[in-house]
């Protein structure tokens, strides 16, 4: 990485920072110029104003995710075949995850931009909402693929359950930081963990009868 570029993350990593603990509003663009030691020209060599500074943020920020999702979720495929262990196993890895951060999660950056949504310009709310539901296909195409095999149990529309692991995540940063209790998320991650087990494994009730449940595709696994 050129010196250009290591500038250029440093200056984002301070706005995250800061955007994190205090909001957009709070942090000005001289503290970001302060805290990275350079020139007002030199930040605006990178960021043309305060909007492309949220936006280049954002960016960088939804590629982390991205980047942390495929490695938990192809390890879950990695150690089982089966859609709902992968899944099972992909939410126990995440939990082990949110558990690791020393001092709690740091908070939700889409959140953080959500809340102060009328000081961005169009551009960086279309980023988040495209993340949002890129996010929220995911998790639902993972959820449609383990009901091929597993049926829900109850009648449940898959994509509710999709949203609600971004919901369980925000909620769980939210919960944690207000209780100072970093183990909140971790365990609401294992909670949502639970539920999905429940929905997709143990006895189907079908016209009030009780069946044995069994993967459609003639599988004897079952959700450890």
């Amino acid at each position: 990485m050129g010196k250009g570029a290591e500038t250029r993350e440093r200056i984002l990593e301070i706005a995250e920072a800061s955007v994190l603990s205090k909001g957009f509003a709070a942090t000005s663009i001289d503290e970001v110029i302060a805290e990275a030691g350079i020139t007002k020209s030199g930040f605006f060599y990178h960021f043309r104003d305060k909007n492309r500074l949220a936006h280049e943020m954002l960016r960088r920020y939804v590629e982390a995710n991205d980047h942390l999702f495929d490695g938990i979720f192809d390890r879950g495929r990695q150690l089982s075949d089966d859609p709902l262990q992968a899944f099972l196993i992909s939410l126990k890895l995440l939990a082990e995850i949110m558990a690791d951060l020393p001092n709690g999660h740091p908070g939700c950056l889409i959140a953080s931009i959500c809340y102060q949504e009328r000081l961005f310009d169009r551009e960086v709310r279309d980023l988040t909402v495209r993340s949002v539901e890129s996010w929220n296909t995911r998790f639902r195409n993972t959820l449609e693929e383990i009901a091929t095999v597993y049926p829900p149990r109850e009648p449940v529309d898959l994509g509710d359950i999709a949203d609600m692991l971004s919901c369980v995540v925000d909620g769980g940063i939210i919960m944690s930081k207000t209780l100072n209790d970093p183990h909140r998320l971790e365990r609401q991650v294992l909670a949502f963990r639970t539920f999905v087990k429940l929905i997709f494994s143990g006895p189907a009730i079908i016209d009030g009868i009780d069946l044995e449940r069994r993967p459609a595709h003639g599988s004897d696994q079952s959700s450890r």
